[in-house]
């Protein structure tokens, strides 16, 4: 693992730019609470810088993402306001190593339907549901120290069905008021590249404030960070017989 690990925190932040409420939630915005919080949980183990999506670029330059070992994603009212090169090339990160956290409403972001290949989809509702986290792998290391059930005491409600592949590993599913229950944190491996995905955190709520919910994106942190030497893309090769480890780039099928 590297050290300290490099995350850049994205956020959409467009609540915190039109409603007050949501600015006074969250005065550093949405993107400087988890920041904050991840650092705040794993100190000098991280090096933590925001991006947003009003810079040019929107802040994930082809150097950004170079110098990126973990990139997390909240996004809601502006999914399409994303520029497709950008999505392409945080897509191309991710398959070469590039871990990818993605919250909340992100599962609607055009990278996590991109990486996915299903539409995401969801039931929900705002009406300020008490969500219980609870923890179905308490051996994995992102539940390391995350209360069993975790209580969040006002919440969106998100719901099943939700459209996703199986995830590779489950770790937490959310009970809520009515009774709906949530994949709320699975793991996927795309290419070279270690995803996370963690439902709680509408904008409408203290959520990036609870100590539970810091303590499970930091965790997702050092988790994500690939164990491979450097960033690659899966290439195809071809092998001579009893030659493993010099492929030759392919020349196409004629």
């Amino acid at each position: 693992m590297p050290s300290p690990i490099r995350v850049t925190v994205w956020g959409e932040n467009v609540h915190e730019q039109h409603e007050p409420e949501v600015a006074a939630r969250y005065p550093d915005g949405m993107h400087g609470a988890i920041a904050q919080g991840i650092t705040e949980k794993l100190g000098d183990r991280v090096a933590v810088r925001t991006a947003t999506l009003q810079e040019p670029e929107h802040g994930l330059t082809e150097d950004v993402l170079r110098e990126t070992d973990v990139l997390t994603w909240w996004g809601h009212a502006a999914h399409a306001d994303v520029g497709d090169e950008v999505v392409e090339r945080v897509h191309r990160h991710v398959l070469a190593g590039l871990g990818l956290i993605v919250l909340h409403s992100g599962h609607w972001s055009k990278i996590f339907t991109k990486l996915m290949g299903t539409t995401c989809t969801l039931r929900w509702r705002s009406a300020h549901d008490r969500e219980l986290v609870w923890t179905v792998d308490p051996t994995h290391p992102i539940a390391r120290g995350v209360p069993h059930p975790m209580i969040i005491e006002e919440d969106e409600m998100y719901g099943e069905f939700f459209d996703i592949p199986a995830p590779d590993e489950l770790v937490f599913i959310s009970s809520f008021s009515g009774g709906e229950v949530f994949r709320s944190g699975c793991t996927f491996r795309r290419g070279h590249g270690r995803i996370f995905y963690f439902r709680p955190g509408d904008q409408d709520y203290p959520t990036y404030h609870h100590d539970g919910v810091r303590t499970v994106i930091a965790n997702a942190v050092e988790w994500a960070v690939t164990d491979r030497p450097e960033r690659a893309t899966p290439t195809l090769l071809r092998y001579d017989t009893e030659d493993f480890y010099r492929g030759h780039g392919y020349g196409g099928p004629l």
